[in-house]
């Protein structure tokens, strides 16, 4: 019960919020990290996994480039990049000490679910989908654009809220390589042995990850266009349609 006192106490402190090193700073500046990396890895996986998808080539490169990324450890490349001659550990403007080491890591490891997802959404267009556009004589990008896209919007949804909340949540690692962050107040804690510090971090740290994840998936509900197509009340609302009415064809005897 100690610990638990020791992390109300923290968390109720008014003092523990304010100055550079208080957790309100911190949440920002992470935030700051987790949505600039997002932004990056949307930036390059989005057209690429998009365009590779629309072309039906290259589809097997893009998911392996995804695989690789899952199996190298965010905080080994973190490391690697942080001890390096570039980016080093220097300041980054608003994002803190070793902050452009911490977004490249990040951008990394956002990649592969939004590649991943992204991919996958366009490839899963029914090819009777894609042969009626073409009937239609849509070029290649008004068929990517309103057939495609579209229908794989879903997926690329998907893959952007997994990877936000995935990054949110490995951000706090930066705080290993005197990186910015909150992981720093989790880090600081248990090694002054102050647990209810560290424990206090962890929990606003959970707590935004799951306002973060509600957010997205509020978001994913009103970008994406087919749950509101398909929802089971509007089925329920439409009447059924009436049957087709024709003309008699004229007879030639008459």
């Amino acid at each position: 019960m100690t610990v638990l006192t020791d992390t109300w106490d923290y968390l109720t402190d008014p003092a523990s919020w304010t100055g550079d090193d208080g957790m309100l700073h911190l949440l920002v500046e992470q935030l700051l990290l987790s949505f600039t990396a997002l932004a990056v890895a949307a930036a390059i996986g989005l057209p690429v996994a998009l365009w590779l998808g629309h072309l039906g080539r290259g589809n097997l490169l893009a998911i392996n480039v995804s695989n690789v990324g899952r199996a190298v450890p965010t905080f080994a490349l973190l490391a690697f990049l942080v001890t390096a001659d570039w980016p080093g550990t220097a300041d980054f403007g608003p994002y803190g000490r070793a902050g452009l080491a911490t977004i490249i890591a990040l951008t990394l490891f956002a990649l592969p679910p939004i590649i991943t997802n992204a991919n996958v959404g366009i490839r899963e267009v029914s090819p009777a989908v894609k042969q009626a556009a073409d009937g239609m004589g849509m070029s290649g990008w008004q068929k990517f654009t309103r057939v495609e896209l579209p229908l794989a919007a879903s997926m690329v949804l998907l893959g952007l809220r997994l990877a936000v909340v995935q990054v949110w949540a490995t951000a706090t690692i930066a705080a290993l390589v005197a990186g910015p962050g909150l992981g720093n107040v989790i880090t600081e804690g248990f090694y002054r042995t102050n647990y209810g510090q560290g424990i206090a971090g962890a929990v606003v740290v959970a707590l935004v990850a799951l306002v973060l994840e509600v957010l997205a998936a509020l978001a994913q509900r009103v970008l994406d266009p087919a749950p509101r197509a398909s929802s089971p009340k509007r089925r329920r609302g439409m009447s059924a349609p009436a049957p087709m009415v024709t003309e008699p064809a004229d007879d030639p005897s008459a």
